[in-house]
Formats: structure tokens, C-alpha cells, sequence
């Protein structure tokens, strides 16, 4: 069944309200940006916010949520080093990344409105990670969904010094090292045709 013109409009207008307080929340944070500032950048009435979200946390929420559903559409992991690394520097360089990791003040509280979507959003991407290192070298003694978490990680720790230190850091050299990291891993496997006692 078809939806109404009105059940149209206000889909819309929810969807509008979203991308409005994404790039707000971006810019300016969560604390700092308020109803008025999304009713401006969305050209919709400030009243229409708390109908479709209740308040500012639901809005928070709503956003988290369509940016974690769009992030997580592609949970295969990749084939490989480069491909992996492909995949890394195009995740760094989204915008919704920006805000995913701006927004990780206010996933840390247990009682927050997006833990839950961010603790699912990180298990994902270890997992995913996890499964990637499948097809590389791990050191020894360290295990899979031990080292996924480290080097996830260290991905944000080189996003978040990117994005505060761009000219300080280049991206492209930084991933560079990364993939030499997990190139020089020594690998916990044993070479083919040798037993465990040779």
C-alpha cells in the first residue's frame, strides 16, 4: 500500500531534519548546536523537531542510527592488504565519519541515547576486521579479536589526529605506515608441510 501524500511529506521532512542536525552536529557538536540552528539549516519549523523525535537526544539518536545503517549496508571484508587499506582510507575521508567520531563524547556514557548503536557499530567493524586479518599475518601469541581491536583503534586514533592536525599529518603516509605494520606482522602460522614438532 501506497503511503499518503502526508505520510510522504513527513518522511521527507523527518529525512531533511536528519541531514540537517548530521552536518550541525559535524560542525558545531551535540551540546552546542540547538533547534533553532536545525530549523534554520533545514528550512523546516523547529516545532516539527520534537514531533518527530520527541527531544534532542531522540533526534541524536535517529541520526546515529541512519548513519550506522548506511555504514553497515557492506559488512563484507576486504580481499587482502590493498584492498583493505582502500577501504580504511575511504572510510577516513566520508564526512559521516567526521561525526561518528565527534560524537564518541556522548556514546561513552552508558545512559546515552547512542551507546547501543555505537557498541553495535564498533562490534561490527571488529568483526569485520577480525575476518579481514584472515588473510594476514597476526603476531604470535596475539589473538585475532585481540589484534582487529587494536588496529580498529588505531584507525580512529589516526583519524581523530587527522582531522585536528591536517596539515601536520598526511593521510596517505600514515595509511602507508599502517600497511607496512601489518605487512612486517610476523605471521603465527606455521610454513606448509612442516609439522608442529619439526
Amino acid at each position: 500500500m501506497a503511503a499518503s501524500r502526508r505520510e510522504q511529506t513527513s518522511l521527507e521532512s523527518r529525512s531533511i531534519l536528519i541531514s540537517a542536525a548530521a552536518e550541525l552536529f559535524a560542525e558545531k557538536g551535540f551540546r552546542n548546536t540547538t533547534f533553532v540552528d536545525i530549523a534554520e539549516r533545514s528550512g523546516i519549523s523547529r516545532g516539527s523537531i520534537p514531533w518527530h523525535f520527541g527531544n534532542k537526544d531522540g533526534l541524536l539518536k535517529a541520526v546515529v542510527e541512519e548513519l550506522t545503517t548506511n555504514m553497515l549496508t557492506d559488512t563484507a571484508p576486504p580481499a587482502g592488504i590493498d584492498a583493505g587499506i582502500a577501504r580504511v582510507h575511504e572510510f577516513l575521508r566520508q564526512p559521516t565519519t567526521r561525526l561518528l567520531i565527534t560524537l564518541v563524547a556522548e556514546a561513552v556514557e552508558p545512559d546515552s541515547p547512542v551507546h547501543g548503536f555505537y557498541a553495535e557499530l564498533h562490534r561490527t567493524m571488529r568483526k569485520s576486521t577480525a575476518i579481514w586479518f584472515d588473510t594476514l599475518a597476526i603476531p604470535p601469541g596475539v589473538s585475532r579479536d585481540d589484534y582487529a581491536t587494536v588496529i580498529l583503534g588505531m584507525i580512529i586514533g589516526v583519524h581523530q589526529q587527522w582531522q585536528i592536525a591536517r596539515d601536520e599529518i598526511d593521510l596517505d603516509q600514515t595509511l602507508a605506515a599502517l600497511k607496512a605494520i601489518l605487512v612486517g606482522a610476523p605471521s603465527r602460522r606455521r610454513p606448509s608441510g612442516r609439522r608442529p614438532s619439526d
